[in-house]
């Protein structure tokens, strides 16, 4: 048995929290996976700098409109990098990294994923809604050819009234409206794992994002709107899944998931 730890973190433009050098903690926290989100750059804009490590694997996926979205995944582990999910992501916004690779005898497919923002416009809620399909169908379809899944990232809905600071404020805001909520309820309903609160139950007052206003970072009024998940086949894997508060640089911190296999 081994344990691996993956680490997940919008880090809401890459270049600016190299600026801050924000991401120097990588070098020793011996991380098996990286995914970033929200990089808001392309490949080769990325900063040699951002952190020391060198890893054998770097997928970048960014948007078509340069300086939005994006995401980015680091890993030393065996892996296929995959291009496969444009069919989730139809407006080409650099919002999916696909790696599959095999711990033990699971065969995995891990996803870090920046989910659509549905706060500027009804449309943009309605292209959130129909993206969170499209990437439900594509993980079943998965699951369907023998892959467990892990998926990490920013998934821009706190699930329940425990996940923010001040949910009846928040009850008719994109991120905590009942039609998203009621979306992470049919997904977790078909066989996947909140690996946060399996590990911690219902921890309050754990939060993964605060607005830059208000002083809401000091005053921990927050949101917890990343996530790891895992299939339902690695739930027993899952040894710690916890949220990296001290990190800071971005409005997100990181967070973490450690499986054993």
């Amino acid at each position: 048995m081994k344990t691996y730890k993956f680490v997940s973190w919008n880090v809401n433009g890459v270049r600016a929290v190299d600026k801050k050098e924000a991401l120097k903690w990588v070098d020793e926290a011996n991380i098996d996976i990286l995914g970033l989100q929200e990089i808001k750059a392309q490949a080769e804009q990325i900063p040699a700098s951002i952190f020391d490590k060198q890893y054998e694997n770097v997928l970048v996926s960014s948007s078509a409109i340069k300086g939005r979205s994006g995401t980015a995944l680091y890993t030393d582990i065996t892996t296929t990098l995959e291009d496969n999910c444009r069919g989730v992501d139809v407006l080409d916004e650099g919002r999916i990294n696909e790696a599959h690779f095999t711990l033990g005898d699971k065969d995995i497919a891990f996803f870090n994923v920046y989910f659509p923002n549905g706060q500027s416009k009804e449309e943009r809620l309605v292209y959130k809604m129909e993206f969170y399909d499209r990437f439900l169908d594509h993980c079943e379809a998965l699951k369907k050819e023998g892959k467990s899944i892990i998926i990490c990232g920013d998934v821009n809905t706190a699930h329940k009234e425990i996940d923010l600071a001040r949910p009846k404020a928040n009850e008719k805001v994109s991120g905590f409206l009942p039609m998203e909520r009621d979306w992470l309820d049919k997904f977790l309903s078909h066989g996947y794992i909140d690996t946060f609160r399996h590990v911690n139950d219902d921890k309050p007052d754990s939060y993964s994002w605060w607005s830059y206003r208000a002083n809401a970072r000091a005053n921990n009024v927050g949101w917890r709107i990343d996530y790891f998940y895992v299939s339902d086949d690695l739930k027993d894997s899952v040894k710690d899944a916890y949220i990296l508060s001290d990190v800071l640089g971005s409005d997100h911190c990181p967070i973490a998931l450690e499986i054993e296999i």
